[in-house]
Protein backbone atom coordinates (compact mmCIF):
# COMPACT_ATOMS: atom_id res chain seq x y z
CA UNK A 1 0.00 0.00 0.00
CA UNK A 2 1.21 3.64 -0.79
CA UNK A 3 -0.09 4.76 2.57
CA UNK A 4 0.89 3.42 6.37
CA UNK A 5 -0.31 4.38 9.16
CA UNK A 6 1.91 3.01 11.50
CA UNK A 7 3.98 4.78 14.50
CA UNK A 8 7.28 5.51 13.24
CA UNK A 9 10.22 6.77 15.19
CA UNK A 10 11.92 10.19 14.45
CA UNK A 11 10.26 13.07 12.85
CA UNK A 12 7.63 11.17 11.43
CA UNK A 13 6.19 10.23 14.34
CA UNK A 14 5.46 14.43 14.63
CA UNK A 15 4.12 14.40 11.76
CA UNK A 16 1.51 11.41 13.60
CA UNK A 17 0.51 13.85 16.36
CA UNK A 18 -0.06 16.10 14.13
CA UNK A 19 -2.17 14.04 12.30
CA UNK A 20 -4.17 13.18 15.23
CA UNK A 21 -4.74 16.90 16.23
CA UNK A 22 -6.13 17.39 12.81
CA UNK A 23 -8.63 14.70 13.25
CA UNK A 24 -9.42 15.82 16.80
CA UNK A 25 -9.85 19.45 15.59
CA UNK A 26 -12.13 18.15 12.37
CA UNK A 27 -14.59 15.77 14.47
CA UNK A 28 -14.97 18.30 16.83
CA UNK A 29 -15.90 20.97 14.00
CA UNK A 30 -17.92 18.74 12.18
CA UNK A 31 -19.71 17.95 15.79
CA UNK A 32 -19.77 22.02 16.42
CA UNK A 33 -21.19 22.74 13.45
CA UNK A 34 -24.89 21.01 14.57
CA UNK A 35 -24.65 23.00 17.93
CA UNK A 36 -23.65 25.86 15.80
CA UNK A 37 -27.09 25.35 14.05
CA UNK A 38 -28.88 24.70 16.95
CA UNK A 39 -28.08 28.20 18.41
CA UNK A 40 -29.51 29.65 15.34
CA UNK A 41 -32.63 27.73 15.49
CA UNK A 42 -33.30 29.31 18.61
CA UNK A 43 -33.16 32.75 16.92
CA UNK A 44 -35.38 31.60 13.90
CA UNK A 45 -38.17 29.39 15.71
CA UNK A 46 -40.34 28.84 11.78
CA UNK A 47 -37.33 28.34 9.19
CA UNK A 48 -38.43 29.33 5.53
CA UNK A 49 -38.77 26.41 3.93
CA UNK A 50 -37.21 28.47 0.52
CA UNK A 51 -33.99 29.49 2.95
CA UNK A 52 -33.57 25.25 4.30
CA UNK A 53 -34.06 24.02 0.54
CA UNK A 54 -31.22 26.41 -0.92
CA UNK A 55 -28.93 25.51 2.28
CA UNK A 56 -29.40 22.30 2.57
CA UNK A 57 -28.81 21.90 -1.53
CA UNK A 58 -25.99 23.67 -1.43
CA UNK A 59 -24.46 21.40 1.58
CA UNK A 60 -25.50 18.72 -1.14
CA UNK A 61 -23.38 19.69 -3.50
CA UNK A 62 -20.39 20.03 -1.56
CA UNK A 63 -21.15 16.83 0.22
CA UNK A 64 -21.73 15.19 -3.35
CA UNK A 65 -18.05 16.69 -4.36
CA UNK A 66 -16.63 15.66 -1.53
CA UNK A 67 -18.02 11.96 -2.03
CA UNK A 68 -16.93 11.72 -5.56
CA UNK A 69 -13.30 13.66 -5.18
CA UNK A 70 -12.20 12.89 -1.70
CA UNK A 71 -13.04 9.46 -1.35
CA UNK A 72 -14.38 7.36 -4.61
CA UNK A 73 -11.52 8.46 -6.32
CA UNK A 74 -8.76 8.41 -3.58
CA UNK A 75 -10.10 4.67 -3.54
CA UNK A 76 -9.43 3.98 -7.04
CA UNK A 77 -5.72 5.62 -6.65
CA UNK A 78 -5.16 3.36 -3.64
CA UNK A 79 -6.27 -0.03 -4.88
CA UNK A 80 -4.11 -2.19 -6.89
CA UNK A 81 -5.05 -3.05 -10.78
CA UNK A 82 -7.61 -5.10 -9.87
CA UNK A 83 -9.01 -3.05 -7.19
CA UNK A 84 -12.12 -1.02 -9.17
CA UNK A 85 -14.61 -3.77 -8.82
CA UNK A 86 -14.36 -3.54 -5.17
CA UNK A 87 -13.97 0.10 -4.88
CA UNK A 88 -17.39 -0.36 -6.18
CA UNK A 89 -18.72 -3.06 -3.90
CA UNK A 90 -17.93 -0.61 -1.63
CA UNK A 91 -20.11 1.97 -2.67
CA UNK A 92 -22.69 -0.35 -3.24
CA UNK A 93 -22.01 -1.57 0.41
CA UNK A 94 -21.88 1.71 1.99
CA UNK A 95 -25.68 2.95 0.10
CA UNK A 96 -27.09 -0.59 1.17
CA UNK A 97 -26.11 0.10 5.51
CA UNK A 98 -27.93 3.07 5.44
CA UNK A 99 -30.68 1.87 3.53
CA UNK A 100 -30.99 -1.09 6.15
CA UNK A 101 -30.59 1.64 8.74
CA UNK A 102 -33.80 2.96 7.03
CA UNK A 103 -35.58 -0.20 7.56
CA UNK A 104 -35.53 0.90 11.38
CA UNK A 105 -35.63 4.51 11.27
CA UNK A 106 -37.55 7.08 9.64
CA UNK A 107 -36.58 8.79 6.29
CA UNK A 108 -35.36 12.26 7.20
CA UNK A 109 -36.97 13.66 4.65
CA UNK A 110 -40.66 12.61 5.55
CA UNK A 111 -40.03 13.88 9.61
CA UNK A 112 -38.00 17.04 8.94
CA UNK A 113 -39.96 19.99 9.97
CA UNK A 114 -42.74 17.22 11.62
CA UNK A 115 -45.32 18.76 9.10
CA UNK A 116 -45.37 22.21 10.20
CA UNK A 117 -47.67 24.07 7.72
CA UNK A 118 -49.78 20.72 8.14
CA UNK A 119 -50.26 20.68 11.85
CA UNK A 120 -49.84 24.98 12.64
CA UNK A 121 -46.05 24.53 13.80
CA UNK A 122 -46.34 21.71 16.31
CA UNK A 123 -47.56 18.27 15.87
CA UNK A 124 -48.10 17.50 20.27
CA UNK A 125 -46.38 14.35 19.56
CA UNK A 126 -43.48 14.20 21.01
CA UNK A 127 -42.29 10.66 20.59
CA UNK A 128 -42.54 11.55 16.76
CA UNK A 129 -40.16 14.25 16.93
CA UNK A 130 -37.93 12.24 19.11
CA UNK A 131 -37.74 10.21 16.98
CA UNK A 132 -36.89 12.96 14.25
CA UNK A 133 -34.16 13.38 16.25
CA UNK A 134 -32.91 10.26 16.89
CA UNK A 135 -32.97 9.82 13.00
CA UNK A 136 -30.79 12.28 12.54
CA UNK A 137 -28.36 11.49 15.43
CA UNK A 138 -27.94 8.06 13.51
CA UNK A 139 -27.32 9.06 10.25
CA UNK A 140 -24.48 11.19 11.86
CA UNK A 141 -22.74 8.21 12.79
CA UNK A 142 -21.56 7.12 9.03
CA UNK A 143 -21.52 10.49 8.29
CA UNK A 144 -18.56 10.90 11.02
CA UNK A 145 -17.28 7.89 10.04
CA UNK A 146 -16.39 8.69 6.15
CA UNK A 147 -15.02 12.09 7.49
CA UNK A 148 -12.29 9.75 9.66
CA UNK A 149 -11.81 7.57 7.10
CA UNK A 150 -10.80 10.33 4.69
CA UNK A 151 -7.80 10.77 6.51
CA UNK A 152 -6.93 7.47 4.92
CA UNK A 153 -5.78 9.24 1.80
CA UNK A 154 -2.57 11.20 3.08
CA UNK A 155 -3.86 14.27 1.27
CA UNK A 156 -5.76 16.88 4.08
CA UNK A 157 -7.44 18.38 1.37
CA UNK A 158 -9.45 15.29 0.55
CA UNK A 159 -10.39 15.17 4.34
CA UNK A 160 -10.75 18.77 4.34
CA UNK A 161 -13.39 18.59 1.58
CA UNK A 162 -15.04 15.63 3.14
CA UNK A 163 -15.55 17.62 6.23
CA UNK A 164 -16.66 20.82 5.08
CA UNK A 165 -19.82 19.07 2.69
CA UNK A 166 -20.60 17.32 6.62
CA UNK A 167 -20.45 20.53 8.60
CA UNK A 168 -22.63 22.00 6.17
CA UNK A 169 -24.91 19.70 5.94
CA UNK A 170 -25.41 19.64 9.75
CA UNK A 171 -26.14 23.21 9.77
CA UNK A 172 -29.19 23.15 8.81
CA UNK A 173 -29.84 19.53 10.40
CA UNK A 174 -29.16 21.71 13.61
CA UNK A 175 -31.80 24.34 12.94
CA UNK A 176 -34.25 22.35 12.14
CA UNK A 177 -34.65 19.76 15.43
CA UNK A 178 -34.76 23.34 17.54
CA UNK A 179 -38.30 24.38 16.86
CA UNK A 180 -40.32 20.84 16.91
CA UNK A 181 -38.93 20.48 20.23
CA UNK A 182 -39.67 23.84 21.87
CA UNK A 183 -42.94 23.55 20.35
CA UNK A 184 -43.85 20.70 21.88
CA UNK A 185 -42.73 21.94 25.42
CA UNK A 186 -39.17 20.42 25.72
CA UNK A 187 -37.36 22.57 27.55
CA UNK A 188 -34.73 24.75 25.94
CA UNK A 189 -32.31 23.29 28.27
CA UNK A 190 -33.28 19.93 27.19
CA UNK A 191 -33.50 20.83 23.62
CA UNK A 192 -29.97 22.26 23.26
CA UNK A 193 -28.51 19.33 25.35
CA UNK A 194 -30.68 16.80 22.95
CA UNK A 195 -28.66 18.49 19.92
CA UNK A 196 -25.51 18.62 21.70
CA UNK A 197 -25.44 14.42 21.35
CA UNK A 198 -26.73 14.54 17.77
CA UNK A 199 -23.37 16.31 17.23
CA UNK A 200 -21.04 14.34 19.89
CA UNK A 201 -23.00 11.14 17.84
CA UNK A 202 -20.40 12.63 14.73
CA UNK A 203 -17.50 13.40 16.74
CA UNK A 204 -17.29 9.59 17.97
CA UNK A 205 -18.08 8.27 14.03
CA UNK A 206 -14.83 10.53 13.13
CA UNK A 207 -12.62 8.88 15.73
CA UNK A 208 -13.52 5.37 15.07
CA UNK A 209 -13.01 5.84 11.19
CA UNK A 210 -9.41 7.23 11.62
CA UNK A 211 -8.72 4.44 14.11
CA UNK A 212 -10.06 1.89 11.99
CA UNK A 213 -7.85 2.91 9.16
CA UNK A 214 -5.12 3.37 11.41
CA UNK A 215 -5.09 0.09 12.51
CA UNK A 216 -5.97 -1.99 9.17
CA UNK A 217 -4.47 0.07 5.97
CA UNK A 218 -5.51 -3.09 3.59
CA UNK A 219 -9.22 -1.95 3.96
CA UNK A 220 -8.38 1.51 2.74
CA UNK A 221 -9.90 1.03 -1.27
CA UNK A 222 -12.93 -0.35 0.11
CA UNK A 223 -13.55 2.22 3.22
CA UNK A 224 -12.96 4.91 1.50
CA UNK A 225 -14.94 3.80 -1.39
CA UNK A 226 -17.75 2.12 1.89
CA UNK A 227 -17.90 5.99 3.32
CA UNK A 228 -18.36 7.67 -0.54
CA UNK A 229 -21.70 5.21 -0.55
CA UNK A 230 -22.70 6.41 2.58
CA UNK A 231 -22.59 9.87 1.19
CA UNK A 232 -24.12 9.17 -2.50
CA UNK A 233 -27.07 7.62 -0.65
CA UNK A 234 -27.79 10.59 2.07
CA UNK A 235 -27.77 13.04 -0.63
CA UNK A 236 -29.86 11.29 -3.12
CA UNK A 237 -32.06 9.41 -0.49
CA UNK A 238 -32.86 12.20 1.87
CA UNK A 239 -31.18 15.57 0.76
CA UNK A 240 -32.55 16.28 -2.51
CA UNK A 241 -35.91 14.67 -1.80
CA UNK A 242 -36.50 17.11 0.96
CA UNK A 243 -35.29 20.05 -0.71
CA UNK A 244 -37.21 19.39 -4.08
CA UNK A 245 -40.56 18.75 -2.22
CA UNK A 246 -41.62 22.40 -1.25
CA UNK A 247 -41.83 24.44 -4.71
CA UNK A 248 -38.46 25.52 -4.93
CA UNK A 249 -36.58 22.69 -7.11
CA UNK A 250 -34.94 25.08 -9.32
CA UNK A 251 -33.62 27.43 -6.54
CA UNK A 252 -32.16 23.79 -5.32
CA UNK A 253 -30.70 22.22 -8.35
CA UNK A 254 -28.53 25.25 -8.74
CA UNK A 255 -27.80 25.64 -5.19
CA UNK A 256 -26.09 21.89 -5.33
CA UNK A 257 -24.83 23.45 -8.53
CA UNK A 258 -22.93 25.82 -6.95
CA UNK A 259 -21.98 23.70 -3.79
CA UNK A 260 -20.66 21.37 -6.65
CA UNK A 261 -18.69 24.15 -8.27
CA UNK A 262 -17.49 25.89 -4.95
CA UNK A 263 -16.21 21.99 -3.73
CA UNK A 264 -14.79 21.69 -7.33
CA UNK A 265 -12.40 24.62 -7.35
CA UNK A 266 -10.99 24.26 -3.17
CA UNK A 267 -9.99 21.35 -4.28
CA UNK A 268 -8.48 22.74 -7.17
CA UNK A 269 -6.91 25.56 -5.92
CA UNK A 270 -6.00 23.65 -2.31
CA UNK A 271 -4.93 20.64 -3.38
Amino acid sequence: MRVSFAPKCGAKAGKGRVGMQQVLLTALGIGGATIVGALMGFGFKRIPHRFNDIILSFAAGVMLAAAVIGLILPALEHADSAGAPIVALGVLAGALCLNLLDRFIPHLHNLAGIDREKHGGSTGHVDKILLFVCAIAIHNLPEGIAAGVSFGTGNPSDAFSVAAGIALQNIPEGMVIIAPMLAAGISARRTFLIAISTGLIEVVGTLFGYLAITVATAILPFALAFAGGTMLYVISDEMIPETHSHGYERAATYALLIGFCVMLLMDFYIA
